[in-house]
């Protein structure tokens, strides 16, 4: 199912969420609260609670986040290889169409 998706598919927010959460978990896996204040600081405007986890239920449903537990009460999320494997090449087919030079790869 997830070899089958392409970045385009997505909308932006999912796209959004996509980068949000592997900009966050260089760190360790963010939590769904970490990921909102995430986004609200891009958008600079509030994201209802709703509409970030039901994204983020959808991008787990298709194979592009991990959900796991960070306790009882809270979950946390890490990319997928094929997400990362996603924006990776749209980072640099981005990049490539400004004319920026994209070096090495993405680590874990």
């Amino acid at each position: 199912m997830s070899a089958e998706i392409a970045f385009t598919d997505l909308h932006a927010f999912r796209r959004d969420l996509l980068y949000a959460v592997r900009t966050l978990e260089r760190d360790e896996p963010p939590k769904g609260l970490a990921v909102k204040q995430h986004l609200e600081a891009d958008y600079g405007e509030t994201i209802n609670h709703s509409r970030l986890y039901q994204n983020l239920d959808e991008l787990v449903e298709r194979g592009l986040l991990a959900k796991g537990k960070k306790d009882d009460r809270t979950n946390e999320y890490q990319t997928t290889e094929t997400a990362r494997a996603l924006l990776e090449a749209a980072t640099k087919r981005r990049a490539n169409a400004l004319g920026l030079a994209v070096e090495g790869g993405a680590e874990r």
